[in-house]
Order: C-alpha cells, then sequence, then structure tokens
C-alpha cells in the first residue's frame, strides 16, 4: 500500500485526516461515515479538492469530463471561486453531493468506516456543487472539502435528488448581502455611500420614503437595497465628491416633488414600484439641472416642484399606474413631457 504525499498538514486534526487516506492499486480510500435519513444511505467524508477535480463529471454521457465542465458551467463563476481560493482567505465549507458511478466500484467497510473508490474521471456525477468543483480545478492551491456521496442510485433517482437540491435550498437573498456587506467589510466605496444614504431615507422622521423601504430583504409596496442601489447607479457622477447627507438633501426635495405630482393622481404609494422609482431618479440630473440653471444651485421641494409638476400633468395616468418593466420608455416618456412644457424665461428690465 502506498500512502500518499500531502503538503504538511495545518493542524492535528488535518495530520489525522491525512493518515486515513491511502492509494492502492487504483483504488483510494477515505475514512468515513455513513448515514441514513429516511430512504437514503449516504457516506460523508472529506476530499483533496484535486482529487475531487480528477474523479468526477457533471453528465454521464460526456466522453470527456473536463469539456463537459466547460459545455455545461460558467467558467466566469468557476474562475472567480478558484481565484477566491488562491487568495489564501477563501474557504466553503459547504459539501459537494455526489453520486457514485458504476466506474467507482465504491466499497465500505464497517469495521473500519473506510470508504474506497476506484479512481477514475468517471467515478462520480456532480449532483451539486458544480461549480465548485470546477473552480477547484482551476486553482493553484489544495484544500479539504467536505462531500457526500451517495450510491447505487439510479438515473430517476439521481434526476429527483438533483431537483431536490436545486429546489429546496433557499438562496441568501441580495438585499440582505447588500445590508451586511458592511458588516464584512467588503463594501466599495459606491456601495459605502448608497448604504448610507439609503439608511437616511430609512430612518430620518422627515424622508419622503419613510416607512416605505426595506433594507435586508424584499416586501411587497416596499424599495429595497437592490432596487434603491441600482437606481443611484445611474446617477452616480451627478454627485462625485458629495457626502450621503448632501446626496440626501437633495434627492429628497426631488422626491417629495416627485411624490406630490404623483399624489395628484392618487398614485403616491406607486414610488415604490421598481420601474417607476428608477425611471425618475434616472430622470432627476436633467431636472436638477434645470433647477440650478433657473435657482442658482438651490435644491428646494419649491424649486423642484415647479420643475416636474407641468411634467406630471403632461402624463398620461395609465403610464404611471401602470408602467411596465421597461425603465428606458418611461424615462422616455418623462423626458418628453418635461421637454414639452420647456421655455427659455427672460429676465424683465429694470
Amino acid at each position: 500500500m502506498a500512502i500518499r504525499t500531502f503538503k504538511k498538514p495545518s493542524s492535528q486534526e488535518d495530520a489525522q485526516q491525512d493518515v486515513a487516506e491511502s492509494e492502492h492499486d487504483g483504488r483510494i480510500s477515505y475514512t468515513a461515515s455513513l448515514i441514513t435519513q429516511g430512504k437514503h444511505r449516504f457516506f460523508t467524508l472529506s476530499m483533496p479538492s484535486d482529487t475531487l477535480a480528477e474523479t468526477c463529471i457533471v453528465e454521464p454521457r460526456n466522453e470527456e469530463p473536463i469539456e463537459g465542465f466547460q459545455r455545461a458551467l460558467d467558467s466566469r463563476r468557476a474562475k472567480d471561486i478558484a481565484r477566491y481560493i488562491d487568495s489564501g482567505f477563501g474557504t466553503i465549507p459547504s459539501s459537494i453531493v455526489l453520486s457514485a458511478q458504476t466506474e467507482a466500484d465504491l466499497t465500505y467497510r464497517r469495521a473500519t468506516r473506510t470508504l474506497s473508490f476506484k479512481k477514475t474521471p468517471r467515478s462520480f456525477l456532480i449532483l451539486d456543487g458544480q461549480h465548485r468543483v470546477f473552480g477547484f480545478k482551476l486553482a493553484t492551491s489544495r484544500l479539504r472539502v467536505p462531500v457526500v456521496i451517495y450510491n447505487n442510485l439510479s438515473r430517476t433517482e439521481e434526476c429527483r435528488l438533483f431537483m431536490d437540491i436545486n429546489t429546496k435550498q433557499r438562496p441568501v437573498p441580495n438585499e440582505l448581502l447588500l445590508d451586511i456587506k458592511r458588516l464584512a467589510d467588503t463594501e466599495t466605496g459606491s456601495e459605502a455611500l448608497f448604504r448610507d444614504v439609503f439608511d437616511l431615507f430609512n430612518k430620518k422622521p422627515d424622508s419622503p420614503l419613510l416607512g416605505l423601504m426595506t433594507p435586508a430583504e424584499k416586501a411587497k409596496g416596499k424599495l429595497s437595497r437592490v432596487t434603491f442601489n441600482n437606481a443611484l447607479k445611474t446617477i452616480l457622477e451627478s454627485f462625485t465628491g458629495s457626502e450621503a447627507n448632501d446626496v440626501y438633501d437633495v434627492l429628497s426635495s426631488y422626491l417629495q416633488a416627485c411624490i406630490s405630482g404623483l399624489r395628484a393622481y392618487e398614485l403616491e404609494s406607486s414610488i415604490t414600484n421598481p420601474t417607476l422609482f428608477r425611471a425618475l431618479i434616472l430622470l432627476f440630473p436633467t431636472v436638477a439641472e434645470r433647477v440650478s440653471d433657473r435657482y442658482h444651485d438651490d435644491f428646494s421641494v419649491v424649486h423642484f416642484d415647479e420643475i416636474v409638476q407641468p411634467m406630471f400633468q403632461r402624463m398620461k395616468k395609465s403610464e404611471l399606474q401602470k408602467p411596465g418593466a421597461s425603465i428606458t420608455n418611461l424615462h422616455d416618456s418623462f423626458r418628453k413631457a418635461l421637454r414639452s412644457g420647456f421655455t427659455i424665461r427672460r429676465g424683465s428690465s429694470s
């Protein structure tokens, strides 16, 4: 029996895991636990990432596993995983779920809690974790990975298990990820600005959006961080070098004027519609430029009101009530209505 050579273990636990792994006559063995859940039994163990990459396929019909990965998977996502691992800080504790194929000739010895299989490029079909395994293949670093292995599954059972895994799991909402980015110290400068502005609109007593925002999840009739951030991205250049309070003050005045325009149609609650909100924010630089020209950067509610009220009066109620999904189309309608009321003001002679 030939004991595999590994990197120097980083801990006593790693050393014990490495001793438990051996290779002999084309078979590889690991210490594993047998677990029963309902009618299914599966094995839990840890394996080196490079072994996973060498023994797993995505689709059994693929003659060449690597080509199978490239056709079936998002290579950009896999490269992101590889970079994350190679950064030295990467950790992916969730298990890769596999189905042993006949080529693996999987064998389990209860007495020694040893699971062995033939090391072939088609030993396992990946049921969950395809991008992670492909990322392991691309990474230069080697790490141990938790693995779950099912055995003796029919094709029907593999398909059902694949469907169960990919429909029962719920991804973390993007709203929550944005909400905790500050705590994770992964925010960009613009994300930090958007977060601060969102929080001001969400908490300040004078906010026109008070009670209409949801910071960590989607909620009907409320603006989420994702919608808010996507809207502000389109006008970021208008606030170059501005602090969050400055952005809030100007946008708050603008949105108060917009909500007043919607109120004329009894549609003020529609401000939380993602299409309507994003179209109005996209219009902001055009409106703000007119306010700046007329009133020398005095961005008060009254001055915004003077610009946007004629625009809302020229809009069809149906466009505001049912804005659809096209931000661009609604924005174009707003611009058209805004241009229709534009006149060049001449100062009176003294």
